[in-house]
């Protein structure tokens, strides 16, 4: 039997002995140490455990990455990157950085749009657990149930599902390269919202590294720290490892459709009707975003409009679908041309924009089908804003070369759900804003065009909630506040908390205090403890 000892001292050999490598910091020395002495001797720490110096070091850390802002060279990288290959690993990971004093952050997929998960802005060095090989997803139809483990993208899961079934479902995001370790503990809305809520609101059970290095499920975690993963946004209270969510039910026949609108065929008017149906008229198996951006008229002589396009997702067939759309929203003139019968898995697809014919294998491989240079922003509405501010905004976005913003409507059994009832306040809404602004070189000008979503984010500050003006957290937007400090004031991380969470942030600063005091499990908008008595 080969000693934990010798393990390490066998990885170490390898890694001095590469004709690249530099001799590693005694942080790595460690580290690795202390995980070999709390693993079984079998653990391969040279196909998990990747350096700076390891070859596959940038493969790794830009593989989930989506905001290529943020895998600049100017960008703090980590120290090194542990991709663990089951829950005890996490657990050890968890422990040896305790242990050692060494910053964690904690990654499943990698869409957080400011990159808290694989770049630390405030405190060096630190390190990735990357849970991208923690992907199983285990299906029991006859439970309505399924555990996903926290690296899986929702495209899998959402496979995985049809797979054994094509009258299930589950309530979750639009893109499917979604990790949904960090996807879900900020709520996760999709299509399915306004029918049976959000994936938050559908979560059973979870399994989750606490900051002892425990794993805890839904029983001995207490109420209080299963409310808070659920919808309290990532990384505050521990490593999520696995959800059990509950399964929906879905027609076998679903409807989809896409409805283009330019402003010189009504689109001001017709956006405008939209806010007053699309939430509180329209039947709850509907659901119809709107992504709005400027587009060229004539090529020649670069005129460009404003284009409004209608998509939507209905649980049942067209002819039911028209009768909804007759009653409720004629004014959009929707035909059955516009629509396309599938089954629930096409439909996710067609919304996530696959193009027709696509496989449905292709969301097994996890990856996101485009990165960029973005920054984003959010709003939440509850009064339709009037045409004269619409012009507005369509001024603005014709000043950008590359701007869009998505409309996504709630109502339905969302507004009936209480603000308390997870983390996630937002349900008594019409509707939620998303702008964005990307480019596609790192040497575009990266100061204008975020000087330009500011000043549209100021521009609609009448027009959107108040007191607080509410923000989405899994759009996590730095622009709000940052913890600059380990031990940030209640009062500064206030400014973005209760945009976020509303008065819930109260109670979840209540439950961290309660759960990880020293404020082990940090990032730029964690949720703070209170201050420790001297």
């Amino acid at each position: 039997m080969i000693s934990n000892y010798s393990v390490f001292s066998l990885f170490l050999f390898i890694l001095l002995s590469s004709s690249s490598a530099k001799p590693p910091s005694s942080k790595q020395n460690r580290f690795i140490q202390c995980l070999s002495y709390h693993s079984n001797a079998s653990v391969p720490f040279s196909s998990t455990f990747f350096t700076s110096n390891s070859s596959a070091f940038t493969t790794i850390l830009n593989s989930t990455a989506q905001n290529l802002r943020y895998l600049l060279l100017s960008k703090p990288k980590p120290e090194f990157i542990f991709t663990p290959t089951d829950d005890s690993q996490v657990q050890k990971a968890v422990v040896c950085s305790k242990q050692l004093g060494i910053h964690l952050r904690v990654r499943s997929g990698g869409h957080d749009y400011e990159g808290l998960s694989y770049v630390s802005q405030i405190e060096t060095p630190f390190i990735v657990v990357d849970l991208s090989k923690l992907r199983s997803v285990n299906v029991d139809i006859q439970s309505n149930s399924a555990w996903i483990q926290a690296g899986a993208t929702i495209g899998e899961v959402y496979y995985r599902i049809a797979e054994k079934s094509r009258t299930h479902g589950f309530p979750a995001g639009l893109y499917t390269s979604l990790g949904v370790g960090g996807h879900i503990t900020g709520g996760a809305y999709g299509t399915m919202m306004r029918k049976y809520g959000l994936a938050a609101d559908n979560v059973l059970d979870a399994r989750i590294v606490d900051v002892n290095g425990r794993i805890l499920d839904r029983k001995t975690m207490g109420k209080d720290l299963f409310w808070a993963i659920r919808g309290g946004g990532g990384a505050s209270f521990g490593v999520i490892l696995w959800w059990k969510i509950k399964l929906v039910p879905v027609p076998s026949t679903v409807t989809v459709f896409s409805v283009s609108k330019t402003l010189e065929q009504g689109a001001t008017k017709l956006l405008h009707r939209w806010q007053q149906v699309a939430a509180t008229k329209l039947d709850r198996h509907l659901n119809i975003r709107v992504l709005i951006q400027p587009t060229v008229v004539d090529s020649i002589s670069g005129k460009r409009t404003i284009t409004t396009l209608f998509q939507g997702q209905f649980l049942g067939g067209v002819k039911r679908l028209l009768n909804v759309m007759q009653t409720g929203f004629p004014e959009l003139n929707l035909t059955r041309k516009d629509c396309t019968e599938s089954n629930w898995l096409n439909s996710v697809m067609y919304i996530a924009g696959y193009a027709n014919g696509t496989r449905p294998e292709v969301l097994l491989q996890g990856k996101p089908p485009f990165k960029s240079y973005f920054k984003a922003k959010s709003d939440f509405v509850k009064d339709p804003i009037p045409e004269t501010a619409l012009e507005g905004i369509w001024k603005r976005m014709l000043e950008e070369t590359s701007s869009l913003i998505i409309w996504n409507p709630y109502g339905g059994v969302m507004s009936e759900i209480s603000e308390s009832a997870i983390p996630f306040p937002h349900r008594k809404v019409l509707f939620k804003i998303q702008y964005l602004t990307g480019w596609l070189a790192a040497n575009e000008d990266e100061a204008k065009h975020i000087d330009w979503i500011r000043k549209l984010y100021s521009y609609m500050t009448p027009y959107v909630t108040k007191s607080p003006r509410q923000a989405y957290v899994n759009y996590r937007d730095l622009d709000l506040g940052i913890n600059k400090k380990k031990n940030t004031s209640i009062a500064e991380a206030s400014a973005w908390g209760t945009r976020y969470f509303k008065d819930n942030f109260y109670r979840l600063i209540k439950i961290k205090t309660k759960v990880d005091p020293h404020n082990f499990f940090r990032h730029e908008q964690s949720i703070p403890p209170l201050a420790r008595k001297a």
